[in-house]
Parts: C-alpha cells; structure tokens; sequence
C-alpha cells in the first residue's frame, strides 16, 4: 500500500466513526441537550460538525503518515497506532455517554482518559513523523476545551 492509500484509508475510518457518533449525538441535539444549562462559551451546534470533521480529517492523515513508516519502525509504529485506535474508540465512546446516556458525569470521566490517550498518542506519534504528532495538536486542544465544557455543563446541571 502507498502513503496516499493508508492516509486515505484512515481519513476514511475516522470519518465513519464521527458519522455513526453523530447518529447517536443527532437525537439528543434536538431534544435533551437544548433543555441543558450550558456555559456563556458553549459554541452554537453548527460549529461542531465542521469542527469534528476537520479533527478526523487531520487525525486520519497524521495516523496515515505513521503507518507509512511501519516497513522501517515496525514495532514503533504499530505500538502508535494501537493508542490511535483506543483514542479513537474512547473518542466515540464519549458520543455515547453524553449524548446516548445523557450522563455529563460519565462522560467527564471518560473525557479526562481520552485526553490522556491523545497526548500519549502525539507523543508517540512525533517520534516517529513530527508532522503527524503536529496534526494532532488541534484535536487535542479542542479536546481541552471540550472537558471544560463537559465539566461546566455537568457543573450547570448537576
């Protein structure tokens, strides 16, 4: 496989798990979460959309840049991308305990591992391809600010 088909083949699968979160974020918007207290910050609903899809975008190249060094860093670059993948289940797993359980306490919890997974993710994958570890730093830091806003709704609501 060349670059551009890993890149692309990631850049695929990261956007389908946004799309199937959004499946379980879609019903909630329109019904629990306009009933939530939110903080004077919280960004209007259009913005998330093109925000995650940009983020997956960005997270499927830099994972594709990874696995394109795998004939040369083998272990490195599958140790990498097995802390993608967690970050990128925990990433859909938070959809789930926000939106589908309509539990911010939850959610917050899971938010702070994911987090963590994401920043050891960077740092592995700087190590291996300095762009791709930098392609993730917008994802981390809109991630930051998600856990401040998971924390200030549960906060508002509890």
């Amino acid at each position: 496989m060349n670059k551009i088909t890993r890149i692309l083949a990631v850049v695929v699968t990261c956007l389908a798990i946004g799309y199937f979160s959004g499946i379980v974020t879609r019903s909630s918007i329109d019904t629990w979460y306009p009933t939530l207290i939110k903080p004077s910050f919280n960004p209007p609903n259009w913005v998330f959309a093109p925000a995650w899809s940009l983020l997956y975008l960005l997270m499927g190249v830099a994972a594709g840049l990874v696995w394109d060094r795998i004939e040369y860093e083998k272990e490195a670059v599958k140790n990498a991308l097995v802390f993608f993948a967690i970050q990128l289940a925990l990433n859909a797993l938070w959809s789930y305990l926000f939106f589908g359980l309509m539990n911010p306490l939850l959610a917050l919890i899971e938010i702070f591992v994911l987090w963590l997974m994401i920043y050891e993710t960077l740092l592995k994958f700087i190590k291996i391809n300095k762009v791709a570890g930098y392609l993730l730093v917008p994802y981390l830091l809109w991630v930051s600010f998600a856990t401040i806003l998971n924390a200030s709704i549960w906060w508002l609501n509890k």
